[in-house]
Order: structure tokens, then C-alpha cells, then sequence
């Protein structure tokens, strides 16, 4: 079975013609994947043969569908396929045609919006004729099931798909935060439909590699040590907003200015207790955790399950393990108006105690929470700046709703828990859609209000680290400059020292008037549009319900009213500076 020209001796080539003659076909393909997979030398891999060509395509915010996209295309080619990754930012609807077979692997991002890198190929594809008939295809949509639309983006795509003549190859998945598993059944399953006879080999999932061998990321987050928490607010300030300082030393994990942290929190005693009595348990009763085995009910309860987040997935589960009129009649089709005005400002606990007044046995409650979701934060820090650390600023999140006192599970387990000394799972999420220019020569622009100053902090410190000679100019804005100006005597070193170019403010409750960023761009739009017109990128941090709104809305008038534009030609102006990726948002 092995040729003269094999790097073996005759003796070798010998003994091993005689063990792979007793293997079948599949033995010797899982030899082949676990060779490959190991790093042996290309000579001794033996080639898959093809199974046909392969496009993955995928649409991201947080950067998860393109994580799974490139451990699809990992897989399919040790499969023998001919495989590549695409993003929508970087296609037509038209160049769908020309894909054999098509995986798409799409976001929704927030409420039934597209991610932000695709929402121009969306816009598109729902609007333009296409003719598919020669695609085959399958979606796997990403979501989150606390929103009503949940997985709306890659609903729209597969059945835009399907009417556009493409053949379906396998059902839609909806993967909720949790998506692990749901994916990889997904996948099987697609990959079985298209080449059956497909070499198997095994999975590819990314993991940091610590020094001592141990694998950190988001199979095995890295404990990492907190080495400072600092309130950045004034006394006096209605604002709670921390500074939070981790260790990565030992982690083997590195990031680049723009990337996000992903931290797994506990849940709070004070809400374990809550919820314990509302369904009348004491939290010493036993449940089976998938994952984890068996635990106690409480354990289980801080470190396992979301039992905040209400929405219509916990409420269906619900109104089975307690067989509630009352609630079904909520989860009616004509009661949506009804539904969302109950979930609105309330969570989990106030639904037990409104559809479960007898309780529920351990098992019950068990079953209608999710797995605890983790929470991005943009880092703000730079590896250069601060190595073998990284550094987040957290807002803490307290308000209170329908007579109770609420709060962010993971804002203020940061803010409240996580001291100094203290260990918190974390790993790295990159984010390739927010980066710094590739050519530090090139001035940025940065508009951060709020905790958005987090990421500008990250490039600032880079750029001053690397001795970058771009330009660069902030935007920041909160309510008050005597409490609220974060990191304030940073950028009044990085002005002085001329690492920072501009700097302008936008303090919303220092006078009468309310004034935020977006006025500053407009009051600057001349300047601002002349630097744009000399090349500089254009990042924007922060809230998206309004604030991202408002500064995209700015950014086009300032085209408009200084570029001597029309309005569609100033959206035009943005939406290429989008495609060149000259205009990027981290907004959440």
C-alpha cells in the first residue's frame, strides 16, 4: 500500500503495508484525522479525497458565527472538502449563485436585528431577485431566547434562501447562547447529508495554550486573579461605574486592542434565596446538571442556570411544569401585547411567584432555566500598555421595577464580588470587526460616552506604545465632569504628551441644555469631515438603543452639510466607509 518513494525503509514499509491491510476504510480514515490533527508531517497525511466544494458563510457581531465558520471549514477540508469561509460584509446577494454548497452561520443581534458587519448583504438579499436553483444550503442561527425575535436573522435567511430556489440539505438549527451543542449536531448532520462516505475526523475548537499544557477559552475559562477594582465616579455621582484590573499570567490567552472579554459570573445569594422561596425548596435538594453531574440545588442555582432573564422560552416552560390557565392564556397568540407588558421589567423569580403559588420540585425548576450565559465587556487595556493583564470598565447595573430591587447579574458580580484576590472565570473573545488601522500612521477618530471610552482607552495606550504618529481624536461624554469624566487625568497626560490629538467633551447635565457627543460632532463637523476626507477611521463605542443611533445620524449630516452632498450621497459616503471598514461600532 505504500509506494518505494514513502519515507520508510523497506522493513518499515513492509510492517506497515501488513497493519494497514488488516484496517477497513474507516479505521484508516480516523488514523488519517488523528495524524493530521496531531501536527504529523504533511508526507505521512494521507489526502481525503474530495467531496465537493464548500462555502461557509457567515454574519457576526460578537464574533461567535465566525469562530464556528472556521471550525466548519477546518472539519470540511479534513473531510475532503474543497471548503472556504466568506463573510456577508464582503459579498453581493448575486455571488450566492455561483456556491455548489452553501453553510450559512448568521447572528441576530439584539432584537431581530442583522449583525452589524451584515446588514447591508441582508438589507440586499431580502430585496434583490436572485436565481439559486443550483445552491443546496442549510442555516445554523445564532440568538438569544430572553429576545422575542429570537434567531429572526437566520429565520429570514433560510426561508429567503428556499423561495429563491436554493435546495434545503438539512432543517434550520436556532442555537440559543448556549449553542455548543446545538451546532455540532447541526453540523453532523449536514455533513453526513452531503458526502456520506466523508472521511470522519475530529472536531477543531480554538483554545488557549498555557505554558504549563493546560487549554484555556470557552470550553475551559482561565481563573484569573483580580488585581484591582477602583471606582472611577466621583462622590456624588449618580453613576457606579469600576475599574477592573485581571491577571493573565499563565493563561497562554493574548488579545489586541478592539477584542472583547467574556467573564462566566456567579449568581447572587441574595436571588438564589428568592427564587428558593418562591418555589418553597431549600436548596439542599439534589438535581442533574448536564456537564456537571450531580448537585446541590443552590450550587446549581449560582453557578449554573440563568434564573434572571425572563422571556416567552422560560414561560412556555413554565406553564408546562405548572399547568397554569392563567399563563397559558398569556402565552395565547393573540395575547403578544399582553406578553411582552408582563416580561417587561420583570424576571424569573416574579414569574414564580405569580404562575407556581404551590411551588415546584426541584427537577421542575431545574428545567425551565437556561445554561448561565457569559458576558462580553470591551477591554480596555493594551497588551503593550499593561502585559500579562487585561482591564474592563463596568458599569453596575441597579434599578428597581414592580416594587423589587433589580441588578445586573454580571455588572455588579464584578463590582461587588469579584475583590481583590479573588479568581474569575474569564476568556478572550476576539472581535476582528474592530480593529486599529493597520498603519498606526493613519488618524482615528473615537466616539465613547459612557463606559464606550473602554476600547479607546485599549487603542490609545497601543498607539502611544508602538509610538504611532496618526492623529487621533476622542469623543467622550457622560452626565456630570466633576463626577463622570472616566480616566480623566489619562487623557489629560495623553494631550500633553501629544499621543492624544483632540480631545472634546460632552457633559449632559453641567448646564440647561443637554448636550452629548453627537452635538460636539456636528459643532466640529468641519474639521471632522476634513479628516475623514484625509483618510481617518472612524470607531464608535457604546449604547446601541439610542447613542449609536444618534452618532451615525450625526456622521451623515456632517457629510452632507460639509461635503456639499445630498442625503443619499452622504449615506452612500458612510456606507463606503463601512465597506472599507473605515467606519467600525462596538455597541451593545
Amino acid at each position: 500500500m505504500l509506494p518505494n518513494s514513502s519515507p520508510f525503509s523497506p522493513d518499515q514499509r513492509t510492517a506497515l503495508d501488513s497493519l494497514l491491510a488488516e484496517f477497513d476504510a474507516l479505521q484508516r480514515g480516523w488514523l488519517s484525522g488523528f495524524l493530521a490533527s496531531s501536527g504529523a508531517p504533511a508526507a505521512v497525511q494521507s489526502a481525503p479525497a474530495v467531496a465537493g466544494k464548500l462555502t461557509v458563510l457567515y454574519g457576526t457581531e460578537s464574533g461567535n458565527s465566525e469562530e464556528l465558520a472556521d471550525r466548519a471549514i477546518k472539519v470540511a477540508k479534513k473531510k475532503g472538502f474543497k471548503a472556504v469561509m466568506k463573510n456577508m460584509a464582503d459579498l453581493a446577494p448575486a455571488d450566492l449563485a455561483k456556491f455548489e454548497n452553501l453553510l450559512v452561520i448568521v447572528s441576530t443581534w439584539g432584537d431581530g436585528e442583522a449583525p452589524e458587519t451584515a446588514v447591508g448583504f441582508h438589507k440586499a438579499f431580502m430585496a434583490e431577485d436572485v436565481k439559486l436553483d443550483g445552491v443546496k444550503f442549510s442555516v445554523c442561527a445564532l440568538g438569544d431566547t430572553s429576545y422575542e425575535q429570537f434567531c429572526e436573522i437566520g429565520k429570514q435567511v433560510d426561508e429567503r434562501l428556499e423561495k429563491l430556489g436554493a435546495q434545503r440539505i438539512a432543517p434550520r438549527v436556532d442555537c440559543d447562547v448556549d449553542y455548543e451543542d446545538s451546532y455540532t449536531e447541526w453540523f453532523d448532520v449536514v455533513i453526513k447529508e452531503l458526502a456520506p462516505t466523508a472521511v470522519s475526523a475530529p472536531s477543531v475548537i480554538a483554545q488557549a495554550v498555557a505554558p504549563g499544557g493546560v487549554d484555556f477559552g470557552k470550553k475551559n475559562p482561565f481563573p484569573s486573579e483580580v488585581f484591582d477594582n477602583v471606582l472611577l465616579n466621583g462622590e456624588g455621582s449618580a453613576k457606579e461605574t469600576v475599574h477592573v484590573e485581571l491577571s493573565l499570567e499563565g493563561s497562554g490567552m493574548n488579545y489586541e486592542p478592539g477584542d472583547s472579554l467574556a467573564v462566566l459570573p456567579t449568581n447572587c445569594p441574595a436571588m438564589i434565596k428568592d427564587v428558593l422561596n418562591a418555589v418553597k425548596l431549600k436548596g439542599t435538594e439534589e438535581i442533574e446538571v448536564k456537564g456537571a453531574g450531580q448537585k446541590h440545588l443552590a450550587d446549581a442555582l449560582r453557578e449554573d442556570f440563568d434564573i434572571t432573564a425572563l422571556s416567552k422560552a422560560v414561560l412556555k416552560k413554565l406553564a408546562a411544569a405548572t399547568g397554569s390557565a392563567a399563563l397559558a392564556e398569556l402565552l395565547e397568540d393573540g395575547a403578544k401585547e399582553k406578553l411582552r407588558a408582563y416580561i417587561d421589567g420583570r424576571e424569573i423569580v416574579d414569574a414564580l411567584i405569580d404562575f407556581a403559588p404551590d411551588g415546584l420540585s426541584a427537577e421542575a425548576l431545574a428545567g425551565i432555566f437556561r445554561k448561565l450565559p457569559i458576558r462580553l465587556y470591551s477591554i480596555a487595556s493594551s497588551p503593550l500598555a499593561h502585559p500579562d493583564e487585561v482591564h474592563l470598565t463596568v458599569a453596575a447595573v441597579r434599578y428597581e421595577t414592580h416594587g423589587r430591587k433589580r441588578k445586573g447579574v454580571c455588572s455588579t458580580f464584578l463590582t461587588d464580588v469579584a475583590k481583590a484576590g479573588d479568581n474569575v472565570p474569564i476568556f478572550v473573545q476576539p472581535n476582528k470587526n474592530f480593529r486599529l488601522p493597520a498603519d498606526s500612521n493613519t488618524a482615528i477618530i473615537m466616539v465613547g460616552p459612557g463606559t464606550g471610552i473602554a476600547p479607546f482607552r485599549s487603542f490609545v495606550e497601543h498607539r502611544a506604545a508602538v509610538g504611532a504618529e496618526g492623529k487621533s481624536w476622542l469623543l467622550f461624554g457622560d452626565q456630570h465632569y466633576t463626577y463622570d469624566f472616566l480616566y480623566q487625568l489619562e487623557w489629560q497626560d495623553y494631550l500633553k504628551d501629544g499621543q492624544l490629538t483632540k480631545l472634546d467633551l460632552a457633559f449632559s447635565r453641567d448646564q440647561p441644555e443637554k448636550v452629548y457627543v453627537q452635538d460636539r460632532m456636528l459643532e466640529k463637523g468641519e474639521e471632522l469631515y476634513a479628516w475623514l476626507e484625509e483618510g481617518a477611521h472612524f470607531y464608535v463605542c457604546g449604547d446601541a438603543n439610542r447613542m449609536a443611533a444618534d452618532v451615525h445620524e450625526a456622521l451623515i449630516s456632517v457629510v452632507k452639510n460639509y461635503g456639499a452632498k445630498s442625503r443619499e450621497q452622504a449615506e452612500e459616503y458612510v456606507d463606503a466607509l463601512k465597506k472599507s471598514k473605515r467606519y467600525q461600532r462596538d455597541v451593545y
